[in-house]
C-alpha cells in the first residue's frame, strides 16, 4: 500500500492499483489521497486568479467525487466547478525524460495547472487522458491545480444516468463532478512508447500489433515477446516505422479466451536503441476472435449465447467510483455465481481495472457510453459525442472481454427529427472505422438506423406472454411505431434481447407492502411486484426461459445485478448483500445457467 505525509494524518492511499494494466511501467507515482478542494458556484474562479491559489478551505479525498461519502465532502447539491490543488514533488533524476500526469476521468470540462501555468485541457467525462507537463516542473516541490466544470442541466453534454434534478428520481441516481478516477504521474524517457493497438488473430495463431510513440523511431527496433505462464511462446523484432512501428507476433502455443475459460498471455513490448532498451512496457492480451453468422454472435468460431446481466457501476458510498479494486472483481463474481457470462455496461464507461477483473475471469463486456443527458437530434451533438467516444474506443480497444461496442441506449424518436438518424448512422460508421473487429450496436432499444446486431427492450412480466413471440414477427414490431415507421427494419441480423426482467423486489418493504397494499415506498421496478420472494424468483426463471428456449434469439441481458438507490429490481442490494434467500438463488440460478435453443441448432 502506497501512503504519504501531510500536516494531517498519515493516510493510506485509497485505490492504490495500477490503473491501467495493460500499458504498465514501473516508473509511476500514485496521486490519490487527499487533496485541498473548494467549491466554484458562480463557475468564476479562473477569472478570480484560483489557478495561483494554495489557500483552500476544505479536503477530499481524491478519487472519489465530492458528491459522494467517500470522498470526506458529500455535498449532492449542483456544483457549476470546483477545483483541486495539492503540492507535487519532483527529482532532478525524473526530470531527465518526460513526466506525464494522467486522469482515468474527470467529469466534465477539465483544465490543467502546473505552479499556475496553465498545462491543457480536456473535455469528457468518462474517458482518460494525460498531459506531458515537464516543461512546467521545477526540482523539488511544485504546485499542482484541477479545475472541473460540470453542468448536467444544459443536456449539452453525455451524463448517463446523472440526474439533471435536485434529488433522484426514476433511473437517474446521484450526480459525479470532477475527478473520480485515480490520478498518477508516470516517468518515461525523452523518446518511449505512447500506446499499443492489438488485433488477435487465432485462426493464423498470432496477433498483429500497431506501436504508437511520441517521436519518430527510424534506426530504432522494438523486440515483443509474449509469454504464456512464465515461459516465451512467440517473440519478434521489428525496425521502427515512423510513430507507429507495425508487428505481427507468431505464437507457438493457441490458448484460446473463452467465457468463463479465459487464457491470457502476458506481453512485453521493449523500444530498442542498438543494444540499449530505451522503453519497457508490459501489458496482456487474449486470443479470440467474434463473427456474426445465421443468426448468431460467434466466439472462436462457435456460436456463444450471451447470458448477460445490466450493470450500472454505481456505489453506495463512491457513486461512479468503486471503494476497492477488490469491489470491482467482486461484481463480475456475483454475477459469474448466478450464472451469468458477461454484462452491459450500461450508460458509462467503466474503468480499465474492471475491464483488467472482465479479461481475467472470462467475463464478456459491451463497450457502451453515457448518451443520456445529449439531446442526439441536435447537429452539435455529433460534434460533442464523436470525440468522446472514440477515446473510449481506442482506450479499451485491446480488452478481449470487450465483444461489441454499443454507442446509444434508447435514443427514443425525438419527434421524428432526421438528424438523429445522420448522427447515429455516423457514429456507428465511425465506430466501424475504428474498429472492424467488433460488432457495432447503433442502440440498445428502441429503433435502429445502422446496426449489427437487431437489439430489442421488453419488459413483459408475464412469461406466458414473452414465449408466445417465438416464432412470430411481434419481436419485429415493437417500436415501429407511428413516429418510426418505416425507419426502422429488420434485415435478418443476429436478434438480441439487451433488457428484460427487471422484477421489482425488495424484501425489506415486502412485509410492510403486503399487510397494506396502500403502503407505497419509494422504490420501484417493472411490472407488478411479486408477493414473496419464491414468486419472484420463479418469475425471473421463467421469463429467461421464454428467451432461451427461441432459437432466434442470440443474446439477452437481466435487469440488473444490483439496486441502485431507488430502482430495486436487482438480484442483490445496493451494498452488495443477498437480496434472496438461497433456496430462491437456486431457482435463479438454474434459470440462467439453462442452455440456448440457438446454441444447440448451430
Amino acid at each position: 500500500m502506497q501512503t504519504f505525509t501531510n500536516t494531517e494524518q498519515t493516510l493510506t492511499i485509497p485505490r492504490p492499483e495500477h490503473p491501467k494494466p495493460q500499458f504498465y511501467r514501473d516508473s509511476w507515482r500514485n496521486l490519490n489521497g487527499l487533496w485541498d478542494f473548494d467549491f466554484d458556484f458562480g463557475d468564476s474562479g479562473k477569472a478570480r486568479g484560483w489557478a495561483d491559489r494554495t489557500d483552500y478551505p476544505h479536503r477530499i479525498l481524491v478519487p472519489f467525487c465530492p458528491e459522494s461519502k467517500l470522498s470526506g465532502i458529500g455535498y449532492t447539491d449542483f456544483m457549476d466547478a470546483v477545483w483541486y490543488h495539492r503540492t507535487i514533488f519532483i527529482s532532478a533524476e525524473e526530470l531527465q525524460g518526460r513526466v506525464l500526469l494522467h486522469f482515468g476521468a474527470v467529469d466534465y470540462r477539465c483544465e490543467v495547472f502546473v505552479n499556475g501555468k496553465s498545462a491543457d485541457t480536456h473535455t469528457g467525462g468518462y474517458t482518460s487522458f494525460s498531459f506531458d507537463i515537464t516543461e512546467l516542473l521545477t526540482e523539488g516541490e511544485n504546485s499542482l491545480t484541477v479545475y472541473a466544470a460540470d453542468d448536467v442541466r444544459t443536456h449539452k453534454q453525455p451524463a448517463g444516468k446523472q440526474c439533471s434534478q435536485y434529488a433522484s428520481y426514476g433511473c437517474y441516481y446521484t450526480r459525479t463532478t470532477g475527478i473520480w478516477q485515480t490520478v498518477w504521474l508516470e516517468f518515461v524517457p525523452k523518446t518511449y512508447m505512447t500506446g499499443l493497438e492489438l488485433i488477435p488473430d487465432p485462426d493464423n495463431s498470432c496477433a498483429h500489433l500497431k506501436i504508437c510513440t511520441n517521436t519518430p523511431i527510424l534506426g530504432q527496433k522494438v523486440h515483443i515477446e509474449a509469454s504464456l505462464r512464465g515461459t516465451c511462446v512467440g517473440s519478434v523484432t521489428v525496425n521502427g516505422g515512423g510513430s507507429c512501428t507495425m508487428a505481427a507476433l507468431p505464437l507457438s502455443v493457441k490458448e484460446l479466451w473463452e467465457p468463463n475459460s479465459p487464457s491470457l498471455y502476458d506481453l512485453t513490448l521493449t523500444l530498442m536503441d542498438g543494444d540499449q532498451a530505451v522503453d519497457t512496457v508490459n501489458s496482456y492480451f487474449g486470443l479470440r476472435s467474434i463473427a456474426l453468422k445465421d443468426g448468431a454472435i460467434l466466439l472462436n468460431n462457435k456460436p456463444v449465447f450471451q447470458k448477460l446481466v445490466l450493470d450500472q457501476g454505481f456505489y453506495p458510498e463512491g457513486i461512479y467510483t468503486a471503494p476497492s479494486d477488490e469491489a470491482l472483481k467482486r461484481d463480475i463474481e456475483l454475477a459469474q455465481a448466478l450464472g451469468f457470462n458477461g454484462a452491459r455496461l450500461h450508460e458509462k464507461v467503466f474503468e480499465e481495472r474492471y475491464l483488467y477483473w472482465a479479461d481475467k475471469l472470462g467475463y464478456m463486456v459491451w463497450g457502451e457510453y453515457p448518451n443520456w443527458g445529449l439531446n442526439a437530434s441536435e447537429a452539435e451533438a455529433l460534434c460533442t459525442y464523436l470525440p468522446e467516444w472514440l477515446e473510449a474506443v481506442k482506450r479499451d480497444f485491446n480488452h478481449p472481454a470487450i465483444v461489441a461496442w454499443c454507442p446509444f441506449n434508447e435514443t427514443w424518436d425525438f419527434q421524428g427529427h432526421r438528424q438523429e438518424d445522420r448522427v447515429l448512422s455516423g457514429i456507428y460508421l465511425a465506430t466501424k472505422a475504428a474498429d472492424a473487429t467488433r460488432p457495432v450496436v447503433d442502440t440498445s432499444g428502441n429503433y435502429h438506423v445502422m446496426t449489427d446486431i437487431f437489439d430489442v427492450h421488453n419488459y413483459l412480466q408475464d412469461p406466458e406472454k414473452l414465449a408466445s413471440f417465438a416464432d412470430s414477427e411481434e419481436w419485429y414490431k415493437l417500436y415501429d411505431n407511428d413516429k418510426c415507421a418505416g425507419r426502422q427494419t429488420y434485415k435478418g441480423q443476429p436478434y438480441h434481447v439487451s433488457e428484460y426482467g427487471g422484477t421489482w423486489w425488495n424484501a425489506k418493504d415486502a412485509a410492510a407492502m403486503n399487510a397494506d397494499s396502500k403502503n407505497r415506498t419509494t422504490s420501484w421496478g417493472y411490472g407488478n411486484r411479486p408477493r414473496t420472494e419464491m414468486e419472484a424468483a420463479t418469475r425471473i426463471a421463467a421469463l429467461t426461459k421464454a428467451l432461451l428456449d427461441d432459437p432466434k434469439i442470440c443474446g439477452l441481458c437481466y435487469t440488473q445485478i444490483y439496486d441502485v438507490e431507488q430502482e430495486q429490481n436487482g438480484l442483490y442490494y445496493y451494498d452488495r448483500t443477498p437480496k434472496f434467500s438461497e433456496e430462491a438463488y437456486e431457482i435463479i440460478r438454474k434459470g440462467f445457467e439453462a442452455p440456448a435453443a440457438i446454441e444447440a441448432c448451430k
